[in-house]
């Protein structure tokens, strides 16, 4: 590879726990345009060289030992927010997709895909394009928006101060409850720290409550699931 040829590749990361399957994506991307350049075998290798290489896309399977892919998207998404990251997994699970989107990723292949196919996810992830099969993202909307109004009514019902929250102020209390800091929820929403903090002093005051840790207890309550608890 040459100096001049170097800016016009997509630098791919592939995490699977299977070496054969790592090398079978490894040569589905040995085409112009796209190089891998690093390869872990667990979420723990993953947090470890994913920082250091900040790849333009990975590969993400959800079968890992120790801490499973969608949790590896979790931590690994505010860290790197110049990285699509895209499940490819033999698993079709709705709750494995809701979950990884809701956490950062961009996309959602299984393994059945063709060579050509995942070269051509690959690439549109890179452009911004969501990774997906139309049949699945038809699927995934419509889980999406069956999810969203039963949250809304179980949030509504438990904890009526909730229900005056913007759209974008559930986004961050729902990050506040996962245990992210300002700096983390402003890199995952794309806002800046000065406007979450603006969000935060909203949610606060609507709730009633006396500070983060209670706001959050509060969500994860009435909200839609479980997360750690930020401040005890």
């Amino acid at each position: 590879m040459t100096t001049k040829d170097a800016p016009a590749r997509i630098r791919v990361m592939i995490v699977d726990d299977h070496p054969l399957v790592r090398g079978a994506v490894r040569q589905a991307l040995g085409v112009p345009g796209l190089a891998v350049v690093g390869e872990a075998g667990s979420a723990e290798e993953a947090l470890e060289l994913a920082p250091q290489l900040r790849p333009d896309v990975l590969l993400l399977d959800i079968e890992l030992p120790g801490m499973d892919g969608v949790g590896l998207v979790r931590e690994l998404a505010p860290r790197l927010p110049g990285t699509r990251i895209v499940m490819l997994t033999a698993s079709r699970d709705d709750r494995h997709v809701l979950e990884a989107m809701r956490f950062g990723a961009v996309g959602y292949l299984t393994k059945d895909l063709s060579v050509d196919g995942l070269a051509r996810a690959v690439r549109a992830a890179y452009d911004g394009e969501l990774a997906m099969s139309h049949r699945a993202a038809a699927h995934l909307v419509q889980r999406l928006v069956e999810t969203s109004r039963a949250g809304a009514d179980v949030t509504s019902q438990a904890d009526p101060a909730l229900g005056t929250l913007t759209p974008r102020e559930c986004e961050v209390l729902q990050r506040l409850a996962e245990g992210l800091t300002d700096h983390e929820i402003a890199l995952a929403l794309t806002l800046s720290p000065r406007t979450v903090e603006m969000h935060v002093s909203s949610i606060l005051r609507k709730l009633g409550a006396r500070n983060r840790a209670e706001a959050a207890r509060r969500y994860r309550v009435a909200g839609p699931g479980p997360a750690p608890d930020p401040g005890g």
